[in-house]
């Protein structure tokens, strides 16, 4: 498949009113990220709940509501939002958004996959493997890339992604290795005696408590995990790489990590929102 440009994408123009607030939905296995996005493409609100598979369009229509609400976005001049992005790895939790939305909002939602972005060009063995939430941060992380060649975004969630993306809205590829609660909840599962911890970097290495000795293999243990795997990636591309953090657990181990350069907590709702605007053919 021959390389497209990042600049290559569908011809722009203004975005009609009409289309938004846009609603912008990442499904994850562990948590829900939402949020608003107005004409200029900005992320006006954003929140977190905790992904469900068990709750139905119904229950998710009236969740929205309710964030709206607690927002102070239910009032007649904010009916609902107008226009919608799903990206989703817990498919029967996507589908109910999704129906949720054409229900009770009139919104028939784009929903991320490969086969929907023609313009991206996703290097794997299998391209349509690759998980909806991966692709959003290829678009995040374009406003990174400056005249780095390569950016590997590091997502912090029920795994650890990372996602190693060329210019030209390349997915080359990756690691997926397991998220930091993931495997502290293992170990406390197969240690009785050991205390569940808060995940907070110690002040010291060297622990003198156990929860303290804890703390600092998990996180700082973790950090060492990333920077070494940074490292690695970065021998194996052809040029410099910029790496930039995201998800919950970037939070914690900010000012830890040596080999990462931006953290972003927001980048995988930008990239829905980045998107969103390049396959209808908006800009702000």
């Amino acid at each position: 498949m021959p390389d497209v440009s990042a600049s290559a994408s569908l011809p722009q123009e203004s975005a009609p009113a009409s289309a938004f607030p846009l609603l912008v939905v990442d499904i994850g296995n562990t948590s829900t990220v939402l949020g608003l996005a107005d004409a200029g493409l900005n992320l006006t609100h954003t929140w977190r709940v905790r992904t469900n598979r068990d709750v139905l369009p119904d229950d998710l229509a009236l969740q929205l509501r309710g964030l709206f609400d607690l927002a102070g976005l239910g009032g007649a001049e904010m009916a609902g939002p107008r226009a919608a992005v799903l990206s989703s790895v817990a498919p029967p939790v996507g589908q109910n958004y999704a129906l949720a939305l054409k229900r009770h909002f009139g919104i028939t939602a784009l929903e991320v996959s490969a086969a929907a972005l023609p313009d991206v060009r996703v290097e794997l063995d299998i391209p349509d493997a690759v998980g909806a939430d991966r692709l959003c941060n290829l678009f995040g992380a374009e406003k990174y890339l400056g005249t780095h060649e390569y950016a590997v975004v590091v997502d912090f969630g029920t795994s650890t992604n990372f996602d190693v993306i060329g210019r030209g809205r390349r997915f080359i590829g990756g690691v997926l290795a397991t998220g930091a609660q993931v495997s502290a909840d293992a170990l406390f599962s197969r240690a009785a005696k050991l205390p569940r911890i808060t995940l907070e970097a110690p002040l010291s290495a060297i622990g003198k408590n156990t929860i303290h000795a804890l703390q600092s293999g998990l996180v700082f243990g973790y950090a060492e995990m990333v920077d070494g795997l940074l490292r690695r990636i970065r021998s194996e591309l052809s040029a410099p790489a910029v790496a930039i953090a995201t998800g919950g657990f970037a939070r914690t181990i900010e000012g830890i990590c040596r080999e990462i350069d931006h953290y972003d907590e927001t980048l995988t709702l930008r990239g829905l929102v980045e998107l969103w605007a390049s396959r209808v053919g908006v800009r702000a």
